[in-house]
C-alpha cells in the first residue's frame, strides 16, 4: 500500500516536472531525492555536510580577518550568499507565471507526500533521531546557519562602514562620493 502511494507520487512529480522549466525539473528532483533519502538521515547514515564558509562563522562570527578591502568584504558574502541565499536586503525574484507557481505548488505537494510517507514507517522517530545522533547533526546545522546569517549581517555593517558598494554593504546603501585624493567630501 505504501509502495503503491509513493510510486503513484512520484510519477506524478515526474510529469509535473516535465511541464516546468528545466532549473525548476532540476529543483524537483534534487527535492524527491532528498525526500526519499530521509529514512537515512533520521538513522545518521546520510549527512549534509556543512560549508566551510558556515563553519568558519560558527568558530567566531565576528572575526575581522581578511576585511581589508572591499573587494576581500564582498567575496566573503559572495560565498555566505552561495551557501545561504540571498539576504533579506535582496530584492525578490521575479514571479512566475501561474501556470509555473501551479506546477511549483503541486510537485511541492508531492515531495511532502513522499517525506512523510517515508519518514512515518519509523517508529518512535524523534526518538531513533536522537538517539542517532541525527538531532544533534541538526541543530550543529541550524547553528551554522544562524552563525553565517551573523557574520553576513557584520561584514556588511563593516563594509558600510569602510563606504563599500554592495554586495560589501547592503543592497540600499551608496556610497559616499569622494575627491582624488581618496578623502570623502563632507557634503556627500
Amino acid at each position: 500500500m505504501i509502495v503503491s502511494r509513493l510510486l503513484i507520487l512520484v510519477g506524478a512529480a515526474v510529469v509535473l516536472s516535465g511541464c516546468a522549466s528545466n532549473g525548476t525539473t532540476a529543483r524537483i528532483g534534487r527535492n524527491l531525492a532528498d525526500a526519499a533519502a530521509q529514512p537515512l538521515e533520521d538513522l545518521n547514515l546520510r549527512r549534509d555536510p556543512i560549508p566551510a564558509v558556515l563553519t568558519r562563522a560558527l568558530v567566531n562570527p565576528y572575526s575581522q580577518e581578511g576585511m581589508e578591502t572591499c573587494m576581500a568584504i564582498a567575496l566573503q558574502v559572495r560565498h555566505l550568499n552561495e551557501a545561504l541565499g540571498p539576504d533579506q536586503d535582496e530584492p525578490p525574484p521575479p514571479r512566475a507565471g501561474l501556470s509555473q507557481q501551479a506546477v511549483e505548488a503541486l510537485a511541492d505537494a508531492a515531495v511532502d507526500a513522499v517525506r512523510s510517507e517515508t519518514t512515518d514507517f519509523i517508529p518512535l522517530r524523534g526518538w531513533v533521531r536522537e538517539l542517532s545522533g541525527a538531532e544533534r547533526h541538526s541543530r550543529r546545522i541550524q547553528a551554522a546557519i544562524q552563525a553565517g546569517r551573523a557574520r553576513r549581517a557584520f561584514l556588511k555593517g563593516v563594509g558600510m562602514r569602510q563606504n563599500c558598494a554592495p554586495p560589501a554593504a547592503p543592497s540600499w546603501f551608496r556610497p559616499r562620493p569622494q575627491n582624488r585624493r581618496g578623502l570623502r567630501w563632507p557634503w556627500g
